[in-house]
């Protein structure tokens, strides 16, 4: 039988949750939940990674404050002038992202595809 994909774009981690719950009753063939942002990489997990600020030892404000590993010194560059880098955003709490950057991606047999993705919208996704 045929499958299809469901990619649904949520705020939070638990309206994706709450969706899975419910795509779980249909025939579901994989799924998986994640964050995604517009900067590569995972950036600076745990203060004790930070290194010396004072004496410029780290990669860069891309680095630090928005989580970006960046190949191409260029796009680190770029991707600072953001006003997210600086701690100066008119964002969210927190500087927190406020749009939708939770996907849940759910492979469901094409009967499903229908049912799965009004789970996915009663749930809150775009």
């Amino acid at each position: 039988m045929a499958e299809r994909a469901v990619l649904a774009y949520f705020n939070t981690p638990e309206q994706a949750e709450q969706a899975l719950g419910k795509i779980k009753s249909l025939r579901l063939v994989e799924y998986a939940i994640d964050r995604f942002d517009g900067n590569p990489g995972t950036g600076i997990q745990q203060l004790d990674q930070l290194g010396n600020t004072i004496t410029g030892d780290f990669r860069g404000l891309g680095y630090l404050t928005l989580g970006g590993d960046f190949d191409n010194p260029d796009a680190a560059v770029m991707a600072t002038a953001s006003v997210s880098a600086s701690g100066m955003s008119s964002g969210g709490p927190d500087n927190r992202v406020t749009g939708r950057d939770i996907l849940l991606t759910a492979i469901v047999e094409e009967a499903d595809y229908e049912q799965a993705w009004q789970f996915a919208k009663d749930a809150g996704a775009l």
